[in-house]
């Protein structure tokens, strides 16, 4: 059984990784109508990447016999000033996760909250990752500077990642 207040962050969790994959859903949409699908791609495997994110947390409540609850999805953003503009918001958005899965870890540790501390140490490792891919793109896109042939190669680049699910998606 989980405390109250845990299962409470963990379902507030869960929707905050819905929430980035509609924030990324929403980015592939602006990159795709300013003709840069491969940065569009990027988005979408990203969006794919947090889906699996939510679906580890809700198949986490529902193993130690809790029930899910899903709030509604604030919107995201439509629109950025720049490929450049739309980058720095994933990093900044990628550091705010970051720090929403600290404070969980926290929380689970004040708690005595052993197996839910053992579960979000892999998020925590993810969002090393995860911070170091949003800031490689965002230093290649502002080293493209106004190149307009730098950009397209670079969106090129992004056009090639592909979504690799982790080994199991459960808990």
């Amino acid at each position: 059984m989980i405390k109250e207040n845990v299962l409470n962050a963990l379902n507030y969790q869960l929707n905050a990784e819905l929430y980035s994959a509609y924030l990324y859903l929403s980015m592939e949409a602006y990159f795709e109508s300013i003709e840069l699908a491969g940065f569009g791609n990027w988005m979408r495997v990203q969006a794919q990447e947090e889906m699996t994110h939510a679906m580890k947390f809700y198949d986490y409540i529902v193993q130690r016999g809790e029930r899910v609850i899903l709030s509604s999805i604030e919107e995201p953003p439509a629109e950025w000033e720049s490929p450049q503009a739309a980058f720095e918001h994933v990093y900044k958005h990628e550091q705010k996760v970051t720090g929403l899965i600290n404070a969980l870890v926290d929380l689970a540790l004040s708690e005595s909250d052993h197996a839910t501390n053992n579960f979000l140490q892999w998020f925590v490792a993810e969002q090393v990752e995860e911070e170091e891919s949003a800031n490689a793109v965002l230093q290649k896109v502002k080293l493209t500077g106004e190149s307009a042939s730098s950009l397209f190669m670079l969106d090129s680049e992004l056009g090639q990642r592909v979504f690799t699910p982790p080994a199991t998606t459960k808990g």
